[in-house]
């Protein structure tokens, strides 16, 4: 401040320094006119004393040892620059310094060339931009020293460079930055495009300052107290010039940012906002870490920036921003500096000094010459006077006022720290109850791990159990199947010997009768040989000795006898040629029968060995069967003895029991709760309280049902110690009777629970116990729970019905809607374009008229499906009760109906707009997109509580088929229709000359940059937006709370 005041009496004695300035220019010319050469010497000797003096403290401020810079040799050399109305000096006597050899006294030239660009002369700019490249090279140079003030000089030097510039650039900031809200506008030109430009260079620029700061942090040791050190104090001290630009910048991002939003779409400024909360993180907290050292406690008030970076894009937000303002405080200079006199009086002397010596040598009559300095500007004595008193009144009148300031800021800072005291036990506090709800998450989530183990150690064992009696099962099966063939098997074998024996049989009786055939043979052959041989006798007498009559008699008689023989013969012969036939069939029979008997042989052979290798794996079935079921009757002990070892009930009754001990903390007491998330767990312990009957139930009716009884254990005792603390934390809010009543009956809940529970554990009360208590209560807390329920919700509850009959019917007004607009388009087209236009037209918008039919056809299926649900669901309810009682479901089809209507007339316009040529075909393809998605979700809440046999499933399941396969129609036709666009608007290079085409290259690879750039960044928000969309639809539909239980 002190700076400050010596600059105001510097305007007043500004006549000293245009006298010395032009007595420096004028003194040969006036030495030669007059030939008064010793004020000439005179002025001399003053201007090289000063000069002397300027150098000596630009020496003084700028060296070698690493301590901070000392502010009286600083704000010498900043008064210099004014003196001499420029930094001709402070560059010479730098040039001189071997900036490049040493790093400490390259980083002190950095600190005081920052306070001379801040606080010194305008002119300072102009003279030090010459030097902007060797700043650079010494940039470079010293970026190669990783370690000591290598990296600090190097990021401190492109600051310096990026500051110059930037003021280059926009010359009405001033050097300290301070502007008024109309100075900014005014720096703008009321041009966005200014403002946009203006509002990139702010960032660069705060980026470059974020980066010092960064940088010297990381470069000290926090650990301990560098503040109070030479060496730590050299580093931080430049930091307070970074702190008043960081203030200035922040604040005038803020203000352009929120006059950009005024102007400009909110996704064209994604990019600013993006980069602005980066930056907003980093300053708050490099400020933040700043004004807790020691150092900046005496130099430097620093401000705290808000907790939430502003919102842009509400308006009315900018009302809410406070500029942050450091502040110096008047004792804020170093100990080492010395006490300076005020410049007024200093200058004033000077100057009565400098007028009597001229009055002595000339006199008071070169009033009218042009040297003389008193009268060259038409001001007698008298006026000077009387200025020197005015301008001595405003610096009085600045002075009180800077009091006052003072004095406000006193006490300001005094309720700041009161307030930041409160804040600090404040947050002490929330931070022993943070640790205290670590400590409690931490238990809870080793109690939910264990149990977690627990029911997979229960799960896996029920269905090892379950796979063994599958296994027996099967076995079983298998078993008396093979029982059934070995019994066929058997009696196949008896058939087979029966019918043996009956071969066998047969095979006798045929040998018998071939046997007595062939002797019948043998005895025919006899006597047929006997016969032949007595004709033979009889034929051979002579002729002569019958002569006789009797002779004749017997000739005749033989020849009888010889005919009958020969008949009879003829008769055997038959006969036995009959036999013979009869033996070869009979042989022929033999044979046959001898192979049946010898395959069925070989068949009673093979299926005794079937039959043994039967009953070898029956036998091994039967001992497998025997081992499994030893195993499964191991298991089901095990599982028995688990439970009556109270495992799983002494952690489910510790579980509850530690709820109700929970209920009585007091660090409980600031936990709150709904009355929504109160009967959402109440409904979820009672649903598992009768899970838990049931299983129990079944265990008493079979030991081995312990499996199902173990997991619903576990479970109950979660959800009703949910219940408790959710209880307990909703009657924190609750009025005072609803409140006792909720809590007393929640302690008879936990009570019944874990007597419940205790039960459980002792085999000779398992049969009695009885959870009937439990459920009670929880019907008792539940009805609480609706009396706490806003009534805005019970209504809204009984309007679901009716809300989704209006939008189910919205939704098929809005496609009709869009259909009718289709055609009405169409028709338009067909009568004013022609050619590849009204082709291009006529594609895209019947396969929009398409699609448009296909989702009416999914609607009214949607429809047709939804009336089955309720008709199936809602037994002797009312379909608004059913709509009431499953509101979630319900309101998932309300939205999706809401989505496909609203994404029929969005797509309906992007096709009216193609069509006039006034849209992109992209724009329809992402709108046909939408839509199917819309209809998919409409499916998707459709058929959630739909029968998977429902023939109006089916429907719809074809009714979604057929909206893809149009909404992939409409895709084609657009990007066909834009081919032939593209194909018809394709560009004409011939007549274009060489460089032309070089431009027109070099455009194109700009454009394509941009576009890359442009498209990675629209990739990013659309990745945000669909992260967003899925939590704003979680929080509306629910998921959390269907999550959590």
């Amino acid at each position: 401040m002190k700076c400050s005041d010596s600059l105001q009496g510097l305007a007043a004695s500004a006549e000293v320094n245009t006298c010395l300035e032009r007595a420096k220019v004028g003194i040969p010319e006036f030495a030669e006119v007059y030939g008064h050469l010793e004020l000439a010497q005179s002025i001399l000797s003053c201007w090289d004393s000063w000069n002397r003096c300027q150098t000596v403290s630009i020496n003084k401020a700028i060296n070698a040892q690493e301590v901070a810079v000392k502010e009286k040799h600083a704000r010498t050399c900043i008064l210099g620059t004014h003196h001499e109305k420029g930094a001709q000096t402070f560059w010479s006597v730098v040039n001189r310094l071997p900036l490049s050899g040493n790093a400490v006294l390259c980083w002190k030239f950095c600190h005081v060339f920052h306070k001379l660009l801040r606080d010194g002369h305008s002119n300072v700019l102009k003279d030090s931009v010459r030097y902007k490249n060797e700043l650079s090279d010494m940039s470079r140079m010293w970026g190669h020293l990783s370690e000591g003030y290598g990296q600090l000089c190097s990021i401190y030097l492109k600051l310096l460079r990026t500051k110059m510039e930037f003021h280059t650039k926009n010359p009405r900031f001033p050097g300290n930055l301070q502007m008024s809200d109309r100075q900014l506008d005014e720096a703008g030109e009321n041009d966005v495009n200014n403002f946009f430009q203006l509002t990139v260079e702010m960032f660069d620029y705060l980026e470059c300052e974020l980066n010092l700061f960064q940088t010297v942090f990381s470069s000290l040791d926090m650990s301990r107290s560098v503040s109070v050190t030479a060496a730590g104090q050299c580093r931080l001290a430049p930091l307070i010039q970074v702190i008043l630009d960081c203030s200035h910048l922040y604040d005038y991002t803020v203000k352009l940012l929120f006059k950009l939003h005024s102007c400009l779409p909110a996704d064209t400024l994604q990019g600013h906002r993006d980069r602005f909360l980066e930056q907003f993180r980093k300053l708050k907290d490099l400020f933040y870490r700043s004004s807790n050292l020691q150092y900046f406690k005496r130099l430097i008030q620093i401000p705290q920036l808000p907790e939430n970076p502003p919102n842009f894009l509400r308006a009315s937000a900018l009302s809410e921003h406070i500029s942050p303002v450091v502040v110096i405080p008047a004792e804020a200079s170093s100990p080492d500096s010395e006490p300076i006199t005020d410049l007024v009086e200093m200058d004033t002397a000077s100057q009565s000094l400098f007028d009597n010596k001229f009055d002595d040598i000339f006199g008071s009559s070169f009033s009218c010459d042009p040297f003389n300095f008193n009268s060259q500007n038409g001001m007698s004595k008298d006026d000077k006077d009387r200025l020197i008193e005015q301008l001595y009144g405003e610096i009085t009148g600045l002075k009180e006022e800077l009091e006052n300031f003072k004095a406000e800021s006193t006490r300001g800072a005094v309720q700041l720290r009161g307030r930041a005291s409160e804040l600090e036990a404040e947050l002490a506090e929330q931070q022993h109850l943070k640790q205290q709800a670590q400590d409690e998450s931490e238990f809870l989530r080793t109690e939910l791990e264990e149990l977690k183990k627990q029911r997979e150690d229960t799960e896996k064992a029920q269905r090892s159990l379950t796979e063994i009696e599958r296994r027996a099962q099967a076995n079983e099966q298998r078993y008396s199947k093979l029982k059934e063939k070995y019994s066929e098997l058997v009696q196949n074998h008896a058939d087979l010997l029966r019918k043996n024996a009956e071969v066998t049989k047969q095979i006798t009786v045929a040998r018998q009768a071939q046997g007595d055939v062939e002797r019948e043979k043998k005895e025919l052959e006899d006597s047929f040989q006997r016969l032949s041989e007595q004709a033979q006798r009889k034929f051979c007498q002579p002729l002569p000795l019958l002569q006789s009559q009797e002779q004749a008699e017997v000739l005749e008689t033989l020849k009888r006898e010889l005919a009958a023989s020969k008949q009879e013969l003829q008769v055997v012969q038959g006969t036995l040629e009959s036999s013979t036939q009869a033996g070869a069939e009979q042989n022929t029979r033999i044979a046959s029968l001898e192979q049946e008997r010898d395959r069925l042989s070989r068949a009673a052979e093979q299926h005794r060995d079937e039959m043994a290798a039967l009953q070898a794996e029956l036998q091994q079935l039967q001992d497998t069967l025997s081992s499994e079921q030893e195993n499964s009757r191991t298991e089901l002990e095990t599982l028995q003895t688990q439970l009556r070892d109270k495992g799983t009930a002494r952690e489910a009754e510790r579980m509850v029991q530690d709820a109700l001990t929970r209920m009585e903390d007091p660090a409980h007491i600031s936990c709150t709760g709904s009355a929504d998330c109160l009967l959402s767990r109440t409904l979820a312990a009672s649903e598992c309280a009768e899970r838990l009957r049931d299983a129990h139930s079944k265990y008493l009716l079979d030991g081995a049902a312990v499996g199902s009884l173990l997991p619903c254990l576990a479970l109950f005792a979660h959800l009703v110690s949910d219940t408790l603390l959710q209880g307990s934390a909703t009657s924190h809010v609750a009025p005072v009777e609803p409140a006792d009543r909720l809590l007393e009956l929640c302690k008879q809940c936990g009570s019944a629970a874990v007597s419940y529970l205790s039960a459980l554990q002792d085999p000779g009360t398992v049969a009695s116990a009885d959870c009937s208590l439990v459920t009670a209560c929880l019907g008792q807390i539940s009805a609480i729970g609706e009396e706490l329920r806003p009534r805005g919700l019970d209504v809204r509850q009984e309007e679901l019905g009716d809300l989704v009959d209006k939008e189910m019917a919205a939704t098929a007004a809005a496609i009709e809607t869009a259909s009718a607009r289709i055609e009405e388009m169409l028709s338009k087209a067909r009568a004013g374009d022609t050619g590849v236009k009204l082709e291009v037209n006529e594609r895209i918008l019947g396969s929009c008229t398409g699609l448009m039919q296909a989702i009416h056809v999914l609607v009214l299926a949607s429809k047709d499906l939804q009336r089955e649900i309720v008709e199936s669901g809602r037994g002797a309810a009312s379909p608004k009760e059913f709509y009431a009682k499953n509101s979630r479901w319900t309101e998932g089809l309300i939205s999706a109906s809401k989505a496909v209507g609203w994404g029929a007339t969005v797509m309906v316009d992007a096709a009216d707009l193609v069509v006039q040529g006034k849209g992109t075909f992209e724009e329809l393809m992402v709108c046909s997109r939408e839509i199917a998605a819309s209809t998919a979700q409409l499916v998707a809440a459709s058929k959630v509580k739909a029968d998977k046999d429902s023939t109006n499933l089916c429907k719809l399941q074809q009714a979604s088929r057929g909206v893809n396969q149009a909404t992939a129609s409409v895709v084609a036709s657009t990007k066909a229709g834009k081919s032939q666009v593209e194909e018809k608007d394709s560009m004409d290079f011939s007549g274009m000359t060489l460089t032309q085409i070089k431009r027109q290259e070099m455009d194109s690879q700009v454009r394509v940059l941009e576009l890359e750039n442009q498209l990675q960044k629209e990739r990013q928000k659309l990745g945000e937006l669909r992260k967003k969309h899925y939590e704003l639809a979680g929080v509306a539909e629910g998921w959390e709370e269907e999550a959590a239980d």
